[in-house]
């Protein structure tokens, strides 16, 4: 009992799988390879939201300090990293190709009610280059675009942590059965029913169960934590597409009503006076 007890209380899982059958051990081998997936999706995801909320927390203290929109843009400044900054450079890439190839010139400032974004109202007025409505349009899409790009990009790998809490135990429980069962058709082979007999193959079993669990457990934790996280990024990330939006449409958009464009473009076609000598 002795020489039963110590090893497998000082190496109770060394014992387990040297004792455990072919399909035990090829059972556990499966939960550490996708433990090992586990763990690097973990540390990754991890690194990459730290860097997220770090640098997304930079850029908009930087966004929120300028006046014109594309100040960032025109700056040269970078913040890499940033979900909200990724964003925000789709974004600007889209209107400055509009404003150089599609501008709608004003002869004189454009008189824009506030909408709520006052910082931006100086800019607005003074602004005699703008984009009409359906260039932002497509810069709209491009916003939308981006934000599902970036929500995705967050998301990818945590594939393997919901496999890993859903399917660790219910792989280890299939080790575990199997052993089991191994282990009582050997014994009828043997017709021996005795303790020595039964402890190896069934501490060999339930070695798989609880490989799963240490394979579930720490997957099921990074799981909810970085689902959290990542709540609150695209949440944020949506919040700032929206008002990124209302502001370019504020600044760069030209909103004039329909009359006002009709004559802007009348006067634009109609001929010079006549010369007089």
């Amino acid at each position: 009992m002795t020489t039963l007890c110590h090893p497998m209380l000082a190496n109770a899982a060394l014992y387990a799988i040297k004792n455990a059958t072919a399909e035990g051990q090829t059972t556990c081998a499966v939960l550490v390879l996708l433990s090992l997936f586990s763990w690097t999706i973990i540390i990754t995801k991890v690194r990459q939201l730290m860097i997220a909320r770090h640098a997304t927390k930079k850029f908009m203290a930087a966004y929120s300090r300028t006046r014109d929109p594309m100040d960032i843009k025109k700056r040269g400044e970078e913040f890499d990293g940033a979900p909200a900054y990724a964003l925000y450079e789709r974004g600007a890439e889209e209107v400055l190709y509009h404003l150089k190839n599609n501008p709608v010139e004003l002869k004189t400032p454009a008189v824009v009610a506030s909408s709520g974004e006052g910082n931006t109202d100086h800019l607005a007025r003074a602004n005699t280059t703008k984009i009409s409505n359906s260039a932002f349009e497509a810069v709209k899409v491009v916003l939308e675009e981006a934000a599902a790009a970036q929500a995705m990009s967050l998301e990818k790998g945590m594939i393997v942590l919901s496999t890993a809490v859903a399917g660790g135990p219910f792989i280890g429980l299939l080790g575990t059965v199997w052993g089991v069962m191994s282990t009582f058709a050997g014994i009828a082979e043997k017709q021996s029913a005795s303790l020595a007999a039964m402890a190896p193959g069934v501490a060999a079993a339930l070695v798989a169960t609880v490989t799963g669990l240490l394979v579930a457990i720490p997957a099921m934790f990074g799981y909810n934590f970085m689902v959290t996280t990542i709540r609150h990024i695209t949440q944020e990330l949506d919040g700032f597409a929206t008002r990124y939006a209302n502001q370019i449409e504020h600044a760069y958009v030209d909103n004039r009503d329909i009359e006002d464009k009709i004559a802007g473009a009348l006067k634009r076609h109609e001929p010079a006076p006549p010369t007089k000598f």
